[in-house]
């Protein structure tokens, strides 16, 4: 009897560890404030100078940021926060106020106007 709970014991164990491996290869996405081409190439840029981020596109239309990432070296929240560091707001964090000032004027997604600007262009 002792041998059965020591074998389930140590079967739980390691089901419950390979549970909580993190993946080489982690598809990601969050969403990220921007309006246009520059903010893309800066967006996509940040995620990919994040350590553990293998790829990384950004679409202007959905503003969904989809990412591959080595769980083991970064997770979303770092990314998040690095993006964040070169202007561009996620659910998760702003961007410094300061950063966001110093962006290129078409590139103020903030801005309700620099908005309807863009939504022109597409139309």
């Amino acid at each position: 009897m002792k041998k059965l709970v020591l074998v389930i014991t140590v079967l739980f164990l390691s089901v419950s560890m390979s549970a909580q491996k993190k993946k080489k290869n982690a598809k990601v996405s969050f969403d990220v404030d921007g309006v246009c081409m520059m903010c893309k190439n800066r967006i996509e840029k940040a995620a990919l100078n994040s350590k553990g981020v293998k790829y990384a596109l950004w679409n202007v239309k959905t503003h969904q940021l989809n990412l591959i990432i080595d769980e083991r070296k970064t997770d979303a929240a770092t990314v998040q926060q690095n993006i964040a560091n070169v202007g561009h707001d996620t659910d998760a964090f702003k961007a410094p106020k300061e950063v966001y000032d110093n962006l290129h004027g078409c590139c103020k997604y903030r801005d309700e106007e620099i908005q309807n600007d863009h939504k022109k262009e597409k139309q």
